[in-house]
């Protein structure tokens, strides 16, 4: 059943607010005297139209030849994922997908947000039209795992979501003000200054975590959202409040699909339409109420009266008869026919009655023309396109350097980072303690220590961080949140503070208790801020020499002599020769070089592995 103040709000009539700049009415922001939040209510209806949609991938064979290396020879093979899936939904309609795992539930539903990699077969249209910039402002995308930042606060989530998703026409505060009332609407007022959490980190519970997702997206009040499978995970009770918060919102006059794995009865009755999918073939598509009549209609009837709609078409789906069930098994232990050859009887008989009594009406009703109004039409002129962006780069930047010093300072003082790098500063401290200046191979011996443990600890840092923020940064740039360049600067930026501090006590601890020289360099090369500044802009091994040449200049000398008091110049010393180090600026311009080029490369890598 749906909770009181859902149906109440339901059906209730809502009226666009004004707002003095006409682009930014779908995020106009409601003030205290109107009657009905923007959450209830889409100022843009969308109805999803989608036609024969089929999608086929490319499979290579495992076989081997014996031995650990494939056979080659093998042919590559192709894999139908959906196989001419179609339906019409429409505003005010939830959707919800039903299939057996490997259906195709999640390809369908990415392939109609238009996030699936690759070409479809089929036709996706949206109000009509096919997919544009314009639409993609206007789409919501909840995916199955909730990727959010986990040391930030549900406030400092929404805020930050709302500053980058929000347009420029707004202020900041209007921006802050629709976050908070995101909210409160999803009833997340209790726990607004509590960290995500995730993992190790202790936060929010599943189900508070699963609606700061939703209102992730609700900051725009898209005219469509998907959700894929919303109540993975959660118990019944916490399921059910996520799926009561979604008819609201499609009652509010929006477009939603789900994917959903084994709903209960409870929520299958708060279903407006359901698509069933068999091994990527639909079997059913239409209104929820109207399933059991149709199988009945074509002689599939549930072996008992109560029986939960959605077990009794995953039975179907498997391809198992309500009442063949016991039978199948019986016949098995007696040699009656294959339970695989009937399952697959059954399934080519769903089909082919799906085609012959179910797609003509979905055709008749996709060929209907959509009688509600276009989609912002403004947006689709070329001066609309070219402006994809809500917020200027400048302010992309501003707003992700600070989201990222806030959430990386975590990881970057972390307890055991900390750990870690003060105890091998302490330990190479005491292994070169006041090592004689005058041991040349003992001071190169700590400066390339210095250069080597730099250039690697947080290179594996870095490899450990960053896939772990991917999938933040594709669900974010899906949605159009801001530039590849403005995010990879402001993580760029964001790195070179929360990088400098622990190198710089790591040298401070491990320089004087190592003896190294505790005076300036007599020239105007540097002294002791060259030497952090060396340690701090390392770009691996090769910074080394620049460090030795830091450390000693051109006229430095050592004692030695055996019996004898003699001095050698520190650049004579085999190790030391060895490095070349009588041009520092090339050496520093080699260093700089790398470290942009380097940069450089990474950017172009990460901007061809990104969607279009």
């Amino acid at each position: 059943m749906m909770p009181p103040e859902q149906d109440t709000t339901a059906a209730a009539p809502t009226t666009p607010t004004s707002h003095p700049h006409p682009d930014v009415l779908i995020h106009a922001v409601p003030s205290a005297t109107d009657t009905f939040s923007i959450l209830r209510h889409s100022l843009f209806p969308l109805t999803l139209k989608f036609e024969d949609i089929s999608y086929t991938i490319k499979t290579h064979s495992t076989k081997t030849n014996g031995c650990l290396w494939r056979n080659h020879s093998q042919p590559n093979t192709t894999r139908t994922i959906l196989n001419g899936v179609s339906g019409v939904v429409r505003p005010g309609e939830l959707l919800a997908m039903l299939g057996t795992s490997g259906s195709g539930k999640t390809t369908l539903l990415t392939a109609l947000a238009a996030r699936l990699p690759g070409k479809i077969s089929g036709a996706v249209t949206y109000n009509d039209k096919p997919f544009s910039s314009s639409i993609k402002r206007k789409i919501g995308f909840v995916s199955q795992d909730d990727v959010l930042y986990p040391h930030l606060t549900v406030l400092e989530t929404l805020t930050y979501a709302a500053m980058l998703r929000l347009p420029k026409e707004l202020s900041q505060d209007d921006k802050v003000a629709q976050a908070e009332m995101i909210i409160a609407e999803l009833g997340l007022t209790r726990c607004r200054n509590s960290i995500i959490g995730g993992g190790l980190l202790r936060g929010i519970s599943g189900g508070e975590r699963k609606r700061v997702s939703i209102g992730h997206e609700m900051i725009v009040n898209p005219s469509l959202l998907f959700l894929d499978e919303p109540t993975s995970g959660l118990d019944s009770t916490t399921a059910q409040r996520i799926v009561a918060t979604l008819r609201g919102l499609a009652r509010g006059g929006r477009t939603l699909v789900m994917t959903i794995h084994q709903p209960s009865s409870r929520l299958y009755r708060m279903f407006d339409k359901v698509l069933v999918l068999s091994d990527g073939c639909p079997i059913y598509s239409g209104d929820a109420g109207r399933v059991m009549g149709y199988f009945e209609s074509i002689g599939y009837v549930p072996p008992f009266n109560l029986m939960n709609p959605a077990d009794f078409l995953l039975d179907l789906a498997n391809g198992i008869a309500p009442d063949s069930a016991r039978e199948d098994q019986v016949d098995h232990f007696h040699g009656g026919l294959d339970p695989q050859d009937d399952q697959n009887s059954i399934k080519h008989s769903l089909i082919a009655s799906f085609r012959k009594n179910i797609y003509p009406e979905i055709k008749a009703e996709i060929l209907a023309k959509t009688k509600i109004s276009t989609v912002d039409s403004r947006t689709d002129s070329p001066q609309g396109r070219e402006n994809q962006w809500t917020t200027s780069w400048w302010e992309q930047f501003r707003i992700l350097l600070k989201r990222g010093l806030r959430e990386r300072r975590h990881e970057s003082y972390s307890g055991l980072r900390i750990f870690q790098v003060m105890s091998v500063s302490f330990l190479s401290g005491l292994l070169w303690w006041h090592s004689d200046p005058s041991h040349i191979q003992d001071q190169v011996g700590l400066i390339f220590f210095f250069s080597i443990f730099w250039g690697f600890f947080p290179l594996f840092s870095a490899i450990f961080a960053f896939p772990q923020e991917r999938p933040m940064l594709n669900k974010e740039r899906s949605s159009g949140m801001y530039r590849l360049s403005s995010y990879y600067m402001a993580r760029t930026a964001g790195d070179l503070p929360m990088e400098l501090v622990l190198p710089t006590i790591f040298v401070t601890v491990t320089y004087w208790m190592g003896g190294s020289r505790p005076g300036p360099r007599r020239d105007s090369d540097g002294g002791e801020a060259g030497y952090h500044a060396g340690v701090r802009d390392h770009a691996g091994v090769s910074s080394g020499g620049v460090l030795v040449g830091i450390q000693y200049n051109v006229n430095e000398v050592y004692p030695c002599g055996f019996g004898v008091q003699r001095y050698c110049k520190v650049w004579d010393f085999p190790a030391v020769k060895c490095l070349g180090i009588g041009n520092p600026w090339g050496d520093v311009a080699a260093l700089v070089l790398m470290l942009v080029g380097y940069r450089v490369l990474a950017f172009l890598a990460l901007k061809m592995g990104q969607p279009h």
